[in-house]
């Protein structure tokens, strides 16, 4: 995408922020979660990825991203953010919109929505792992 163009809308173009400061829209089309788990938009090596996200349903999947923090905020809705300890789970609730969650580098974590919600991620995407949500 030209980097002159805009205004963009988080539902259709995300946002990868680079290690120089430079900032790239990235078109989110039918095929865009796959082709960013395959590798073809880059490795995102020291980069972030800013997305948005609706869910109405919990989550199918843990996620976990070895190699930065990410930061989860709620931006409508209801969601409780689940992250995986040692000792057991650690739930965090996000009620009101603008509050957000830090989930440490390396930490799995997954949600369940108590109501339809939207969600503003930013997130360290290289090397990220998913897994089937077994709780």
């Amino acid at each position: 995408m030209s980097r002159d163009s805009g205004p963009f809308h988080m539902q259709s173009t995300c946002v990868r922020l680079r290690p120089d400061a430079s900032v790239e829209a990235l078109a989110v089309g039918e095929s865009f979660w796959a082709e960013l788990g395959r590798g073809e938009l880059g490795s995102f090596q020291n980069e972030y990825l800013v997305t948005t996200q609706s869910f109405a349903q919990h989550w199918p999947m843990w996620e976990m991203h070895p190699m930065g923090d990410e930061i989860v905020i709620l931006l409508a809705g209801s969601v409780e953010l689940i992250l995986e300890k040692q000792n057991g789970h650690r739930v965090l609730p996000l009620q009101n919109a603008g509050e957000w969650v830090l989930v440490p580098r390396g930490v799995w974590h997954t949600a369940r929505v108590s109501a339809p919600s939207t969600v503003l991620f930013i997130t360290a995407g290289e090397g990220s792992l998913s897994r089937p949500v077994d709780i």
